[in-house]
């Protein structure tokens, strides 16, 4: 019999005939949580959970995707889109087998490259967004821009940051410091 991958069967299946497993180790911050939200209000659902169905139970298990379930879980516009219906893909394997699959899908998912996440933010500033537009689309913080636009060492994506007051003129610097001696010696 030839194989054939299980991403060609997707199922349409009711959210409420969906459980999470009980051995997954993986866990998303808040932050990640709502961009995962934002990704999924924005693109819709364009990946499936891979579950394992219980036939005796009509139950499907999930393997990996725990936290888009979660997501139509949590979040009754998107459920009301989608009408409560997730895109599955089911594979049939014992469940030792099946926490291997978790353990890989969580491991495999990579890291950004700092450098290549640099060159975005400039190019997205180079097109014209803000520090604001891409801190609500990429779900990045105002200080994770700023520390990638510092790499990419381009002035002109410093242009919108508004730097603080942290130093002090000399001739300003003497005068405080000769008023700070006074009032120390005043104190005594």
């Amino acid at each position: 019999m030839e194989f054939k991958s299980p991403v060609y069967n997707i199922r349409s299946v009711p959210i409420e005939k969906i459980d999470p497993n009980d051995y997954n180790p993986n866990s998303v911050a808040p932050p990640e949580m709502r961009l995962l939200y934002d990704s999924i209000k924005e693109d819709g659902y364009t990946m499936p959970i891979v579950c394992y169905y219980n036939k005796a139970e009509d139950r499907y298990i999930i393997v990996d995707g725990f936290h888009r379930y979660r997501v139509m879980l949590e979040y009754q516009d998107i459920y009301e889109r989608e009408k409560g219906l997730l895109p599955v893909s089911v594979i049939d394997k014992p469940l030792e087998k099946r926490m291997a699959s978790t353990i890989r899908h969580n491991r495999a998912r990579g890291t950004h490259n700092v450098d290549l996440m640099s060159n975005i933010i400039s190019e997205l500033h180079e097109l014209g967004r803000s520090d604001a537009w891409i801190s609500k689309h990429l779900g990045m913080e105002k200080d994770e821009i700023l520390r990638l636009k510092q790499i990419t060492g381009l002035s002109k994506l410093f242009q919108d940051v508004e730097f603080g007051k942290s130093w002090i003129p000399e001739d300003d610097f003497d005068m405080n410091f000769e008023k700070e001696e006074e009032y120390l010696v005043g104190s005594k």
